[in-house]
């Protein structure tokens, strides 16, 4: 069963694309910015504009019945060299203890020239992917 998931951005609906979908056992995030959707507001600095993705992420993982705590991939984009240790230091503060399969991608820009980061995850649905 397929089940979508909306964050309440205006976005999802105009560009036709869920925040996350949950299929089989797994939460697959879309790309997320720093963005407080309910303002419609974007902090300035790097490392901010990380702690307003992962404050969605954490939010749209509890409604599906996840968590951060079962993220299992993370992607990270930056479109600055320079802020990358700054993003990079906010995951390691989010993520120090579950330690995801992560990858850095420095690109040319995000949709809007604001966007310094994007992030999408993985993760599985607590309770349903067994202990090995």
């Amino acid at each position: 069963m397929r089940r979508r998931i909306d964050g309440g951005s205006s976005f999802e609906r105009e560009y036709g694309y869920s925040r996350a979908v949950v299929q089989n056992g797994f939460v697959f995030v879309a790309g997320t910015t720093g963005y407080d959707y309910a303002a419609m507001t974007m902090p300035d600095e790097a490392g901010a504009q990380t702690d307003a993705c992962w404050r969605t992420i954490a939010g749209v993982l509890d409604e599906a019945g996840s968590s951060l705590q079962h993220v299992v991939r993370a992607t990270y984009y930056v479109t600055d060299r320079a802020d990358a240790e700054a993003v990079l230091a906010v995951c390691g503060r989010v993520l120090r203890d579950i330690r995801p399969a992560a990858t850095l991608v420095v690109v040319a820009g995000l949709l809007r020239p604001e966007m310094k980061v994007q992030i999408e995850v993985t993760a599985v649905v607590a309770g349903t992917i067994s202990k090995i």
